[in-house]
């Protein structure tokens, strides 16, 4: 059953017979990984990590940071060895086998797609937000919101979802040359930002530190681990990079690296300015965040004249900008996210599809989905099926929910990338590494350790949903994939005699 395993050889040999183009650079990458990076997590999460922690969320930052970077360096040793889409799913494949390599790629397909419309669903709190400032205009909140947040669809999160699926039909290149002016545009903001919060910190906003003791601060690790996890879409961009080698290690840790530091600082403006102590029902119990209940509350301390505590808020810096008096440049910074946060969406949809196409060159999907447009050179068939599956969950579910299970499948996949790069070093140490993880034996396990336990920090129907999750995806790859397996079927890519995939009448 844990036999079919995919040598690396003959992952090289089917990337070079059914490539992608290779059109990005170092500076490209690391723009990349900072768009799908930086985005919900830290525009609107932020509000959520604060009901969960209160201050004690700039530890949760450092918590799910550290776990991100010991994946990171695990990451940048395989991406730099097996140079192709696909991701912690063909790692996988290569070391732990074809099973397990598909439970990997099918936890990637929630995080990917899931993660995706939950940035669709924090832009559109920004848009709306916007409209209603700059314009006075109000979007009835029944087709403004998921049920759970008092409406019956989100549509603005829908169509951004659908226009994102257009451009990234239309071409890689395109699509990276848009992503790298909208981070400029999201650092802008934030720097802005940080200029006029850290000016006015008060230490009092910061006691107590950890109101909801070390469990709160997990959950709002657990939670804001989303906030981090677009950095491995880098390495599904592999294909698609010249020298990858050299420039894939540097888009990952770059832009980890980059994204952590921006985190802390704004976290702790936030917090300093109009503080972030959790709301709490009036007899005192914690109220969940995204909850009806939380809404109501939130709702009466606003009628009674108190300002909207930035836990309550879906637009958190948006918030702090405004109750600190720069009503314009909340304004501004609503305009920036609305602006920039697609960028995220297309960085998470963007990695969806690179999985899924290389598992459809695999033959564990169906041959169509590694259709590539015969204009444009991009997996289009499976582009626009991802698009239609994170449309229809953006506009139906809360951010929070959503961020919670793409963090599922994420750990999952960081943990079997962490056991991947230690078994590799033992069964094949000869192969050359241009970027060798450092003290591996030590990292790996400390990777593992990091995903366990933010996994069991999630909540409870989290930690239900994705067994359920894994468990359709093995029906599906015993009832479907297995027959079709190119491994299984004993087709070896690394022979000259494969036909290359036919791809809308042509030959990629």
């Amino acid at each position: 059953m844990f036999g079919r395993v995919k040598s690396l050889d003959a992952i090289l040999a089917t990337a070079k017979k059914k490539s992608l183009h290779r059109s990005l650079g170092a500076f490209q990458l690391t723009m990349l990984g900072i768009g799908a990076v930086i985005g919900t997590g830290i525009f609107v999460l932020t509000a959520e990590a604060a009901q969960k922690a209160g201050p004690g969320m700039m530890v949760s930052f450092v918590i799910a940071g550290l776990v991100c970077a010991f994946a990171a360096l695990c990451y940048s040793e395989l991406s730099s060895m097996v140079p192709v889409a696909g991701s912690a799913y063909t790692y996988t494949y290569a070391v732990l086998g074809e099973v397990l390599a598909w439970t990997v790629g099918w936890s990637l397909v929630l995080e990917y797609a899931l993660g995706a419309s939950a940035v669709a669903v924090g832009w559109s709190h920004h848009f709306v937000g916007l409209l209603h400032d700059f314009a006075h205009i109000d979007i009835p909140k029944a087709i403004a919101n998921a049920p759970n947040d008092g409406g019956v669809i989100n549509l603005p999160a829908v169509v951004i979802a659908m226009l994102v699926t257009w451009l990234l039909v239309i071409g890689t290149t395109e699509s990276a040359r848009v992503n790298s002016v909208l981070v400029m545009v999201k650092l802008s903001a934030l720097a802005l930002f940080l200029v006029l919060a850290l000016p006015v910190m008060h230490a009092e906003k910061f006691h107590p530190f950890m109101p909801t003791g070390m469990t709160g601060v997990a959950g709002a690790a657990a939670s804001i681990f989303f906030a981090y996890v677009g950095f491995d879409a880098v390495s599904t961009a592999a294909e698609e990079t010249i020298n990858p080698q050299r420039n894939v290690p540097i888009g990952l840790i770059g832009s980890l690296i980059f994204c952590t530091i921006i985190y802390i600082l704004v976290a702790a403006g936030a917090i300093g300015s109009i503080g972030a102590q959790p709301v709490t029902a009036i007899g005192g119990a914690l109220l969940d965040p995204g909850s009806m209940a939380l809404t109501q509350r939130c709702n009466e301390i606003v009628a009674g004249g108190a300002k909207l505590p930035m836990t309550c808020s879906h637009e958190a810096l948006v918030t702090v900008m405004q109750q600190t008096g720069h009503l314009q440049v909340g304004n501004l910074l609503a305009l920036a996210a609305t602006i920039a946060l697609p960028s995220v969406i297309l960085m998470m949809m963007y990695g969806q599809t690179r999985v899924a196409f290389v598992m459809a060159r695999d033959g564990l999907f169906p041959a169509a989905f590694a259709k590539v447009h015969p204009r444009y050179k991009t997996p289009y068939v499976i582009t626009i099926a991802t698009g239609m599956f994170a449309l229809v969950f953006a506009g139906f579910l809360p951010v929070g929910k959503l961020a919670d299970l793409s963090n599922a499948g994420t750990l999952y996949a960081f943990a079997c990338v962490a056991i991947a790069v230690m078994v590799l070093r033992r069964t094949d140490p000869d192969r050359v590494r241009s970027f060798r993880t450092p003290a591996v034996y030590v990292i790996g396990p400390l990777a593992i350790i990091g995903c366990v336990y933010l996994y069991f920090s999630l909540p409870l129907f989290t930690k239900t949903f994705f067994p359920a999750w894994g468990l359709i995806g093995l029906v599906v790859y015993f009832g479907y994939s297995r027959s079709r397996s190119h491994v299984g079927r004993g087709i070896d890519d690394s022979l000259d005699d494969v036909p290359p995939v036919i791809a809308a009448g042509h030959e990629v």
